[in-house]
């Protein structure tokens, strides 16, 4: 009898093959595979875009500069003299600016004119933009930078010959050749729409505007 008795109380198990794994496992029945690996989202990363505006500079802003350099290049003509001398062959390439430059002598006070009004004209007038009145203002300190050398000349006086001449003379060249490579730098650049600075003009400018 207490065989018998403890055949009804014990469990009675099914085949090893009917027998749920997890039932040994866990408790709980096993989740699916899509259940159990989390769902991965894929963002599309959006870099910001950047908007690159490209404003060129008007024509009419490339023309007056431009224009602006001829000043202090015209004054500067009468320091080339030497050089037009000892080589014939360099006035062919400023034959082309005689009637411009016979023009602009015909003025009265051409170069005081022309001196005054691009600077309270141009210079100082907020209605320009700002490459206009920086590359003026280039150009007006050039020209005034080009009254130094006449007036050095004046004061001491070198005469006809000797040192002093020839210091005179290759002060003079290295005056007209560095006017003529600011006129040349500044005109390119206005054309261009780009922005020049001359030595030792372009700092002493830009404290102006």
């Amino acid at each position: 009898m207490a065989s018998t008795s403890f055949l009804r109380l014990s469990p009675i198990l099914p085949p090893k093959s009917l027998i749920k794994p997890y039932l040994f496992s866990s408790l709980t029945p096993p989740l699916p595979l899509s259940l159990k690996t989390p769902l991965k989202t894929t963002h599309l990363s959006q870099k910001p875009t950047t908007c690159m505006s490209y404003n060129p500079t008007p024509a009419t802003d490339r023309l007056i500069s431009a224009v602006a350099y001829t000043l202090p290049f015209f004054n500067s003509l009468q320091y080339g003299r030497f050089l037009f001398t000892q080589y014939p062959s360099l006035g062919f390439l400023f034959d082309p600016l005689i009637p411009l430059l016979s023009l602009y002598r015909s003025i009265p006070y051409s170069s005081f004119v022309a001196f005054f009004a691009l600077y309270l004209g141009v210079v100082r007038n907020p209605s320009f933009s700002h490459y206009v009145r920086f590359n003026s203002m280039q150009a007006v300190t050039l020209d005034v930078l080009l009254v130094i050398p006449l007036l050095l000349a004046r004061i001491f006086n070198p005469g006809r010959s000797g040192l002093g001449f020839k210091l005179m003379v290759w002060g003079h060249n290295a005056v007209f050749l560095f006017s003529c490579f600011c006129f040349v730098y500044g005109l390119a650049s206005s054309v261009l729409g780009k922005t020049p600075y001359l030595p030792f003009v372009g700092e002493a400018a830009g404290r102006q505007i």
